[in-house]
């Protein structure tokens, strides 16, 4: 009776110990979601600053506060932040060859036609068109050159370097110097245009000059790429030339002097070396018509050229 009596002490005790330490161990459990290292500290401090309820002393109940109190020293993650960037203390760098540029200093060089020109009268010359430039996006340094050597000697050649800035999708600005020799006096312009791509894709420039002497001229060209195939490719052009006042010297009158239309075909063996034909309508009007006659020239020609265009 006596040890039925003890048994049923022991367990009541170990029912009481229990049932104090429960709300503590809910309590607890709440505590299962990482918190700062700080927070846990003002957690422990307030935890070992309450005062707990005395429990019956024996064995078994003295043993389970410390026991949920090592479990919450234990169970309490380490706190996991990142930098600002995300980058961990990361520094990233460049990997050679593997750098972009989306504003790069390049150039290229363009002879657009360079082609032998058997004219109708019989006459056999060689002519040159070309130009390079050297730049950025939106400024770059032209170089145009245009001329024609017949008979053993240079007969005209028309040179410029312009300053181009880039003012609107696909339009630049030029302004630079011009430079006229061959037969006759050399003469120097200052040069003012505008080039870029019209609607429908025609290539257009057009520049006002000014010379010495009071002297003035104009000069538009238009040209177009009509393509049959990736290679095969028809190119018309149109150029006209306006002077303000005559130069019997040089042979161009007043007003509108000449205007050159052409048809060639090229075809692409590769994208920088392309071979054409073709053939050229030259016409010259009002005073320089006149001049031209007077020099035993033709006022107006039709010629056949071949020749071809490379570019680097």
């Amino acid at each position: 009776m006596n040890a039925r009596m003890k048994r049923a002490a022991s367990a009541g005790a170990l029912a009481v110990a229990i049932f104090a330490g429960a709300p503590a161990f809910a309590q607890d459990a709440t505590q299962d979601t990482p918190v700062s290292g700080q927070a846990h500290h003002e957690h422990h401090a307030q935890h070992t600053s309450q005062p707990r309820a005395a429990a019956p002393a024996s064995a078994g109940s003295s043993a389970v506060p410390h026991a949920r109190h090592d479990m919450d020293m234990t169970s309490a993650p380490a706190a996991h932040t990142r930098s600002p960037d995300y980058s961990d203390g990361h520094h990233y760098g460049t990997m050679e060859g593997m750098e972009m540029h989306d504003d790069p200093a390049v150039g290229s060089l363009l002879l657009d036609r360079l082609e032998y020109v058997d004219a109708r009268d019989g006459g056999h010359a060689i002519a040159v068109d070309g130009q390079a430039w050297y730049g950025r996006n939106f400024d770059k340094l032209w170089l145009k050159f245009e001329g024609e050597h017949a008979e053993g000697r240079l007969q005209d050649m028309r040179t410029e370097a312009l300053w181009s800035h880039a003012v609107a999708p696909f339009w630049d600005t030029q302004l630079g110097v011009r430079h006229d020799f061959g037969i006759g006096p050399d003469r120097t312009w200052a040069a003012f245009g505008i080039e870029g791509l019209a609607p429908y894709w025609f290539e257009t420039e057009a520049t006002f000059y000014v010379g010495q002497a009071g002297r003035t001229a104009a000069r538009v060209a238009f040209e177009y790429e009509a393509r049959f195939t990736q290679r095969l490719i028809l190119q018309p052009s149109l150029e006209a030339n306006f002077y303000g006042r005559d130069d019997p010297q040089r042979g161009v009158g007043s007003g509108l002097s000449d205007v050159e239309a052409g048809l060639r075909l090229r075809y692409e063996i590769r994208r920088e070396f392309t071979p054409y034909v073709g053939v050229v309508w030259q016409q010259r009007f009002g005073r320089s018509r006149g001049f031209a006659r007077a020099e035993g020239e033709p006022a107006d020609d039709l010629q056949f050229v071949a020749g071809f265009r490379v570019w680097f």
